[in-house]
């Protein structure tokens, strides 16, 4: 029974120091606060001097009206409002209350703040101040330093476009107890653009359809940032026309919406096309500039070979020199047209896969070729300048677009011409007989010598076999001389018709000395072939033949003489 009564005794006691316990816990928010203690209070009142805050412990405070008044004039708080207050045992305590301090509860909470966000990595609003020596000045409730290195994720030389700025910052470095505080807005950037980048990324691919910004331009295309990663946008992926340079069609900071060509994921590389957001223009060409029909157009550029005409926004065209004027003559395209002018033309033919357009500015004119048979005829005289020189003959322009070939045998009748060259000079001015016309073919053939009669035709029709004639010796061959009987008229005399010649004269190269003149028989004529045959033997025969007659009748006389003086002697005598 006694052990009984113990046992409550020590029950009762402990029931009753649980219940101690509890009242003190349930007063305990009752007991004064100790200074330095971080404490939240309501705003119950404001006055001009002061603002009254209910922080608990059945007390009220205030708060020196300073200490809540802005730059501008006004209170940062209003009636209602919670604040962050701690007891300040060090100024005049006013009657009935207790005296509070708001600006050293909030720097510790903005320390408390401030260690929670480095600890867990967390942003941090700031304010720039002023730039200072390294860097710039932020405020972050307490003053902090920047350097220039973490300002942004590239190198920044003017750090005064950031003053006055409200940014981001991460907490570098921070010493309470020094009140030093270090801050990066570089990693706050590095992580917004890490987290956008990762968005993009998970919504990317093939096809779609992103907006960017352009960020900078280079020689072969642009960089469009779309949210953290960059995209190439290629110059040759910016306009169904041509495009030298990526400035021609975008500007750094403008806002474009783009599709994905290409993506790879792993290298993180993304192709971008500008113009395949918009219509191709090639493929309903042939519909709109069908062959045929003329276009009036921009010239673009010019080269050897051509010129290059916009028809429309992404289309151009060619007109290739050859299809600039009839005329042949023209060296340069840069001779009929020039980069800027608008020009007329007409479409010749259309390859949309091909992508390419052939143009002609002289099918705006009627070909020449088509009326040359009506205009001229076989045996007229034409009169034109020597366009070019060829080794078989030289081209005369009769007029735009037509030119004629004046043959190397047709310069003329007398000459052995082996070049144009040696007779005719580029640009000059001359006539010709057109010999025949090929429009279809474009072909003209004309005559120099034929503006002259045929000195071998009028040889032959004034002589014939046995005539004698005048020669000079103007060349020698191994099987004889030729002879000049006519300006442009050559016989030969072959070695067989030459006497033979003294010893003292048979050394030379020429059976007979060239430039020496004699006479000569002709022996052979052939018109067709323009051949001419001469003896100086048979001359040489027909005077010795002549000088026998001759001989021959004066001796015949002699005898008769003779005879008739002995017969009248004779006679004499008898009688």
């Amino acid at each position: 029974m006694a052990s009984s009564a113990n046992d409550r005794d020590v029950d009762i006691n402990f029931s009753v120091e649980e219940d101690y316990e509890h009242l003190i816990e349930d007063y305990s928010h009752l007991a004064p606060p100790t200074e330095g203690e971080l404490l939240q209070g309501h705003v119950v009142a404001i006055t001009p001097q002061e603002v009254i805050v209910d922080f608990g412990y059945k007390l009220e405070g205030v708060v020196p009206i300073e200490q809540v008044r802005q730059q501008d004039g006004t209170l940062s708080v209003k009636t209602g409002d919670t604040i962050d207050v701690m007891v300040d045992r060090h100024g005049p305590q006013p009657e009935g209350y207790v005296l509070l301090s708001h600006s050293r509860a909030s720097r510790l909470r903005i320390w408390d703040t401030l260690e929670r966000a480095m600890r867990e990595g967390l942003l941090v609003s700031g304010h720039v101040v002023e730039r200072t020596k390294g860097g710039l000045m932020v405020d972050v409730g307490v003053p902090a330093f920047m350097p220039g290195s973490q300002v942004d994720v590239r190198p920044v030389h003017d750090l005064d476009q950031f003053v006055a700025q409200d940014i981001p910052v991460k907490i570098l470095k921070l010493n309470r107890r020094r009140g030093n505080v270090v801050v990066s807005r570089k990693m706050a950037v590095e992580e917004d653009l890490k987290a956008r980048k990762e968005n993009v990324l998970e919504h990317l691919f093939e096809g779609a359809e992103v907006t960017g910004v352009v960020k900078n331009l280079t020689d072969y295309g642009a960089f469009v940032d779309l949210g953290g990663i960059d995209g190439l946008l290629h110059v040759s992926d910016m306009s169904h026309g041509r495009v030298s340079h990526a400035s021609e069609v975008v500007r750094v900071g403008d806002e474009v919406t783009v599709k994905v060509l290409k993506f790879d994921r792993a290298k993180e590389r993304i192709s971008l096309g500008l113009r395949q957001m918009r219509p191709d223009p090639w493929e309903t060409l042939p519909e709109r500039c069908p062959p045929g029909s003329r276009i009036v157009g921009r010239v673009m550029s010019i080269t050897d070979y051509g010129a290059f005409v916009e028809i429309e926004p992404g289309v151009e065209g060619l007109i290739h020199i050859s299809e600039m004027t009839w005329s042949r003559r023209m060296k340069h395209p840069s001779k009929v047209v020039k980069a800027g002018d608008q020009v007329e033309a007409v479409v010749l033919e259309v390859k949309p896969k091909e992508r390419r357009v052939s143009l002609g500015i002289k099918q705006l004119e009627a070909d020449p070729w088509t009326t040359v048979a009506s205009r001229y005829s076989i045996g007229s005289v034409v009169e034109g300048r020597v366009r070019k020189l060829t080794d078989f003959g030289a081209f005369l322009e009769i007029e735009e677009g037509v030119d004629g070939l004046v043959h190397v045998s047709d310069l003329s009748w007398t000459k052995h011409v082996k070049k144009p060259s040696e007779v005719l000079r580029k640009g000059q001015v001359m006539q010709a007989v057109i010999l025949n016309i090929d429009a279809a073919n474009r072909r003209l053939s004309l005559g120099i010598k034929q503006l002259q009669p045929d000195a071998w035709e009028s040889f032959f029709r004034s002589h014939e076999i046995g005539d004698l004639v005048r020669g000079r010796v103007c060349r020698a061959v191994p099987f004889g001389v030729f002879i000049e009987v006519a300006p442009g008229v050559e016989g030969l005399c072959h070695k067989s018709e030459i006497p033979a010649m003294p010893e003292r004269l048979q050394a030379r190269d020429s059976p007979l000395p060239i430039g020496e003149e004699y006479d000569f028989k002709i022996i052979k004529m052939n018109e067709a072939e323009k051949k001419i045959g001469l003896s100086l033997r048979a001359v040489a025969e027909d005077e010795e033949r002549t000088r026998l007659e001759d001989y021959q009748r004066q001796a015949a006389a002699a005898t008769m003489t003779i005879e008739e003086a002995i017969n009248r002697r004779g006679k004499g005598e008898s009688q």
